[in-house]
C-alpha cells in the first residue's frame, strides 16, 4: 500500500469491505497542505479501484477533523513565478484553483460511497471536503465554520456550490456570509450531518456499522444509487427519470439481481461478487 505524507489508510476489520482514510497531520490540526491536494485524489482513486473496498470512511487523526487550508499552501498559491503580463498571472492562479477543486471533487468522482466522520474542528476547506462526501456524521464536540469570508476569500473549493442543496439556500447564505461557528447539534438540525454521536470513539464505531451495512449490499446498486443521486441534482425530475431508466437498462439484469432474488426466496443473506 502506498505511503502518504498527509494521509493514512487503515483496514480495521479484515474482509469487511470498509477502509478508513485519515487526514493525518494531527500536529497541524490536519490543515490541508500542498501534499494533501496531490495525494488525496490519488488515495481516493486507489481505494475506488480496489475491489476489496466497498465503502470509505473519511476521518481525522488527533483532536480535530480538519482546521482548513494550511496558510503556507495559501501563500504559495499567491506567490509562485509571476509573469510581467497580468493576464497570464490571472490564468495561472485560475489554473491552480481548478487543481485544488479537482482534489476535493475526487470524492464525488469516486464510484464508492464516502462517509465523513467529523470530530472537533471542521473549518473552511474542511466544509468543502465534507459537503463533497456522500453521508456525514459527527461527534458532540464537533464544530463547524464556513470560515473563508473572515480571510477575505470567496470560498472556491465547493462549499458554495454543494452546501445549499444540503442545508437549503438561505441557511447556506447565512453561514457563508457570517462565517460563524455552529455546533454538531445545529449541523444535525440543518441536515448537514445525519447523526451526532457522544464521542469520537462512538462516532467511529457507529459510522463503521453504517459502512459495513452498506458494504453488504449489491455493489452495482450502491454505485448506481450514488451516481444517479449526484446526476439528478442538475436535472429536472423528468430528465432524472430518463437518466435512471437508461442507467438501469444497462446494469439491472445482472448477477446481483439474480442473487438478491434467490437469497430473499431462500431466507438467507445475499453474497455479491466484488466490483
Amino acid at each position: 500500500m502506498e505511503e502518504y505524507k498527509s494521509l493514512k489508510i487503515i483496514e480495521k476489520s479484515p474482509n469487511s469491505g470498509v477502509r478508513f482514510l485519515y487526514l493525518n497531520r494531527p500536529s497541524h490540526l490536519n490543515a490541508l497542505s500542498g501534499d494533501f491536494f496531490t495525494e488525496f485524489p490519488k488515495a481516493i482513486s486507489s481505494l475506488d479501484q480496489n475491489p476489496d473496498v466497498a465503502v470509505i470512511i473519511l476521518a481525522g487523526s488527533g483532536k480535530h477533523f480538519c482546521s482548513g487550508i494550511d496558510f503556507q499552501t495559501l501563500n504559495n498559491a499567491l506567490k509562485g513565478s509571476y509573469a510581467a503580463d497580468c493576464g497570464r498571472n490571472v490564468e495561472r492562479l485560475r489554473r491552480h484553483i481548478k487543481f485544488l477543486q479537482e482534489a476535493i471533487s475526487a470524492l464525488e468522482c469516486c464510484r464508492k460511497p464516502v462517509i465523513a466522520a467529523v470530530h472537533g474542528a471542521c473549518i473552511g476547506g474542511a466544509i468543502d471536503i465534507i459537503t463533497a462526501c456522500d453521508i456525514r456524521f459527527c461527534s458532540s464536540d464537533a464544530f463547524f465554520s464556513v470560515k473563508e469570508v473572515d480571510l477575505a476569500i470567496t470560498a472556491d473549493l465547493g462549499t458554495l456550490q454543494r452546501l445549499p442543496s444540503i442545508v437549503g439556500f438561505g441557511n447556506a447564505m447565512e453561514l457563508a456570509l457570517t462565517g460563524r461557528r455552529f455546533t454538531g447539534s445545529e449541523a444535525k438540525d440543518l441536515g448537514l450531518v445525519s447523526q451526532v454521536f457522544t464521542s469520537k470513539q462512538a462516532l467511529e464505531e457507529g459510522v463503521k456499522l453504517v459502512a459495513e451495512e452498506i458494504a453488504t449490499k449489491s455493489p452495482l446498486a450502491v454505485i448506481g444509487t450514488k451516481a444517479v443521486l449526484l446526476k439528478s441534482r442538475d436535472l429536472t425530475v423528468e430528465q432524472g427519470l430518463d437518466y435512471v431508466a437508461t442507467w438501469n437498462s444497462g446494469v439491472l439484469l445482472s448477477d446481483d439481481l439474480k442473487e438478491a432474488i434467490s437469497a430473499h426466496s431462500q431466507k438467507r443473506k445475499p453474497k455479491f461478487a466484488k466490483l
